[in-house]
């Protein structure tokens, strides 16, 4: 896990938020164009798994590896329940849950980046 990493899937993260309240401020229900940028985010949160557990796997820094990996497996759940409950939600509120779990996933990938430093200082 490293800056470059971390920022970028964080700004995709923050980028798929403002697709979500724009379609929020417009009254518009949640949509296929929208569907389509969480499953971007999704693939890169699984890759980022991957990765982490990867790297977690060959440093040889005193990680907290629990504390890591929950954080990262959480980042991989959010986004599918926020289109169930988006989908389910036929009023305007069904984006908005969406733009709420885009920020907690831009939040938490910052978080993860903070617990992998901490051992690494």
């Amino acid at each position: 896990m490293n800056d470059p990493i971390a920022y970028t899937v964080t700004a995709l993260a923050i980028l798929v938020a403002l697709h979500a309240a724009v379609l929020l401020t417009r009254d518009a229900p949640f949509s296929n164009p929208l569907f389509y940028s969480v499953a971007v985010l999704e693939l890169v949160l699984l890759a980022l798994l991957v990765g982490g557990c990867i790297a977690l796997a060959r440093t040889d820094q005193a990680v907290d590896g629990v504390l890591f990996v929950s954080y990262l497996v959480t980042l991989v759940v959010i986004p599918p329940a926020a289109v169930l409950w988006g989908i389910a939600e036929k009023s305007r509120w069904g984006t908005g849950v969406v733009v709420v779990a885009m920020l907690t996933v831009a939040i938490l990938v910052i978080r993860v980046l903070q617990i992998w430093q901490a051992s690494h200082a």
